[in-house]
């Protein structure tokens, strides 16, 4: 019954996914960011479900139930941050200038090595998240089905290229109305029946008052800080939100999408938490017998909610996912092919036709990173550590700033990427698990430096940004490009058509 339940709701999304596809219409702006048309309801919730993913609630639940309440909630809450921080200072001027890609930005304020440089590391990084949230599907595959992990993973991945690849942006938004409201009924049923079935209760030293977890580094405090930091900062540089953001019919529109979004998805976040320690202290459930959501689910929990909970998991996952591989795709071919939208009587939009074909090698990369890492939450935050080292610098002061150069992001992201790529190696765990993903033997760091190695490489990349820049801050090309990120700013106008 829950496997043919879940079931029934992919069914759904695929449908309304594939219908909504016609809108795209042949046009490469209705593709990437939905014509420019949507409204508050459709962008918030499309916001929405991009943070609360695969990794805010299993991922979150397995590290709350391991770790304590703010291992798991700071997921979701550092996410929250950040569309927060997006509304309170970047969804109006992002919005206005009229992208179609996050490279677009770094096209338009910088030069043609840091467009390609930045949406490399971008393409990267949300490759990672991709796989985060392929990891929740194999395993839910692997747990409720005969069918193993590896065939799971495939499977979720085309199942949302099924629509994504039709509908792009569209696809997205309206199912997302869906997987919004499956979720949040889903979070809301499960708490309740958890409070009225058991009671309350989270473990000694564990629950969100226990700020020993945010204080006592032997208690996970600098790991705690390190996510809460990589999310709620280093994601403000997130093709998929800004995409969206992009999507809004006005800045206004996008600022309070951004606001909308980040309310529920701290609320759920906080909510899942509270499960998790509850679920684990009433009923011992543990890590080592699988993930504790699913176990809850497949012994306690009725049949009905079992089914409603696990399709807001897939739900939620499959939104992100899809904005993912849409994104990505995006600025693989934009932004390092240089290919550009053309609308003209009897020819095919080159943007539109490469976008849909980059979306193929895309998701066979995520494929291969959730078979080789299968890590919910940690694929997150060590895809945003990444741009919080690399990217964030260039990104926020480069909007803000005009002593920003090209030579400074270049050199910026060198040092950060460097100095994180070094101390991932060095650090025999990740985020509090053991570093699966790439760790070289050494006795110079210890797990003890876990947590800190995001603080050491965001510094080294911020400062070395910082100091290119105040040393090379007088080139008169630097000058101009920021006079052309301005003059788009002020008219908040697509590019042009052909």
């Amino acid at each position: 019954m829950i496997i043919t339940g879940v079931a029934l709701t992919v069914v759904l999304v695929l449908a309304v996914g594939i219908a909504v596809a016609r809108k795209v219409d042949g046009d490469s702006a209705n593709y990437l960011v939905a014509g420019r048309s949507l409204g508050v309801p459709l962008v918030a919730v499309a916001l929405t479900t991009a943070a609360v993913d695969s990794n805010a609630t299993v991922g979150n639940t397995d590290l709350s139930s391991a770790y304590g309440f703010w291992a798991g909630a700071s997921l979701a809450l550092g996410l929250a941050i950040c569309l927060a921080l997006a509304g309170l200072f970047l969804a109006k001027p992002m919005n206005r200038m009229g992208l179609y890609t996050l490279g677009d930005f770094f096209a338009r304020r910088y030069d043609r090595r840091v467009e390609v440089a930045a949406s490399l590391l971008m393409i990267f990084a949300f490759t990672i998240l991709l796989a985060g949230n392929l990891v929740a599907m194999g395993f839910l595959v692997e747990y409720f089905t005969p069918l193993g992990y590896e065939l799971g993973v495939v499977l979720a991945v085309l199942l949302v290229l099924t629509y994504t690849i039709g509908g792009g942006l569209f696809s997205d938004a309206y199912t997302a109305v869906i997987q919004a409201v499956i979720t949040i009924v889903a979070t809301v049923a499960l708490f309740w029946w958890v409070a009225v079935e058991y009671g309350l209760s989270v473990p000694s030293g564990m629950g969100p008052l226990d700020l020993g977890q945010l204080t006592d580094t032997s208690q996970g405090a600098a790991v705690n800080w390190a996510t809460l930091v990589s999310l709620g900062i280093g994601d403000l540089v997130a093709i998929d939100f800004m995409q969206r953001i992009f999507a809004a019919r006005t800045p206004e529109i996008a600022r309070r999408s951004c606001y909308v979004g980040a309310a529920i998805t701290a609320a759920i976040g906080v909510v899942w938490s509270l499960i998790a320690l509850s679920a684990t202290d009433v009923l011992g459930l543990s890590l080592d017998d699988g993930p504790v959501m699913y176990q809850l689910l497949d012994g306690p929990a009725p049949a009905l909610l079992a089914v409603l909970s696990l399709s807001g998991i897939v739900a939620a996952s499959f939104s992100t996912a899809s904005g993912a591989i849409l994104a990505t795709s995006a600025v693989a071919v934009r932004n390092i092919l240089g290919v550009r939208r053309v609308v003209a009587e009897g020819q095919a939009d080159p943007l539109l036709r490469n976008t849909r074909i980059a979306m193929v090698p895309v998701v066979v990369l995520g494929v291969y990173l959730a078979i080789r890492v299968s890590q919910t939450g940690i694929l997150l935050t060590l895809a945003f550590d990444l741009m919080l080292a690399c990217l964030i610098a260039p990104f926020i002061l480069g909007l803000f700033w005009r002593g920003s150069t090209s030579v400074a992001a270049l050199v910026g992201c060198a040092v950060g990427l460097v100095v994180r790529v070094v101390l991932l190696a060095l650090t025999p765990t990740l985020y509090g698990v053991p570093n699966d993903l790439l760790h070289v033997d050494n006795d110079l760091v210890g797990a003890g430096f876990d947590g800190w190695a995001t603080f050491v490489a965001f510094a080294a990349g911020a400062g070395a940004f910082v100091v290119t820049a105040l040393a090379t801050r007088s080139h008169d090309s630097e000058e101009t490009a920021l006079r052309h990120a301005d003059r788009f700013a002020e008219e908040g106008a697509p590019e042009p058509v052909a």
